[in-house]
């Protein structure tokens, strides 16, 4: 897939500079490996994920060869500083299940298997966390989705426990029903987060991907799942293309 240039905010009275971002889609075991680099970096050495160690310095997992991994690239060092793996359907029924299913129940989500791709071990570099990454991080899936005739996204945002789980019940309750998707989508965690034994009145604000997520008009389909390995408390979270805020339908999907 040929590489698409994020210009930044030029002074109309200075020259203008190259762009500082390039959104790729990996074509070779070293450029997934550099997203592997990246993940490691950040869920492991930096937020203390218990991942399997090898060499390379690399989180690898059985899913990875199954997905298509989008980078986002400093086009001035050429390093990888965001990155998000995406499961399109008919490599998820070639695994035979999404990543997801290991920490919810989707029994109530299986008729929209066909249309969904599934996001995983989204992250940016602590050098990178402006809003510039992360927008092209999403324009580069929305060109995926569009390009493909896919029509719904489906993932875990995480929410780091280092609390021990008080900031992601206060941020789960503080959800209201317009947040929430419908009944008939809810998701069942397997290892649920104790709610009634945490601090789930304290007053919170969303961490940027999920604010993010639910400004774009994402729905969140489940209570929060404990997964240990990372961590982190995860919300099921549904993103339909029909139900992009206008705000946003326009620069990510041209409409």
């Amino acid at each position: 897939m040929a590489a698409v240039e994020i210009a930044p905010t030029v002074n109309p009275v200075t020259k203008a500079k190259k762009p500082s971002f390039q959104i790729e889609w990996a074509s070779s075991s070293s450029e997934v490996k550099e997203a592997q680099r990246l993940r490691y970096k950040v869920f492991a050495e930096e937020m203390g994920a218990n991942l399997s160690q090898n060499a390379e310095g690399l989180d690898i997992d059985e899913f990875d060869a199954y997905c298509d991994h989008l980078l986002i690239r400093d086009q001035d060092t050429l390093k990888v500083v965001g990155t998000y793996r995406v499961l399109p359907p008919h490599k998820a029924q070639e695994i035979g299940r999404l990543y997801s299913d290991a920490e919810f129940d989707l029994s109530r989500l299986d008729h929209l298997r066909p249309k969904l791709v599934e996001l995983g071990r989204s992250c940016v570099h602590q050098d990178y966390r402006s809003g510039a990454v992360i927008m092209a991080l999403w324009s580069g899936l929305a060109q995926y989705m569009q390009k493909n005739g896919y029509e719904i996204m489906l993932g875990c945002a995480s929410i780091p426990m280092a609390d021990g789980g008080h900031f992601a019940a206060s941020l789960y309750n503080s959800l209201n029903s317009d947040q929430m998707a419908p009944t008939e989508f809810h998701a069942f965690p397997r290892l649920p987060l104790p709610l009634d034994k945490l601090n789930g009145g304290l007053e919170v604000d969303a961490p940027p991907l999920i604010k993010g997520y639910l400004k774009l008009g994402a729905k969140i389909c489940s209570s929060p799942a404990w997964d240990p390995d990372f961590n982190t408390a995860d919300l099921l979270t549904m993103l339909r293309l029909s139900d992009i805020n206008p705000r946003y339908a326009k620069h990510f999907l041209g409409l």
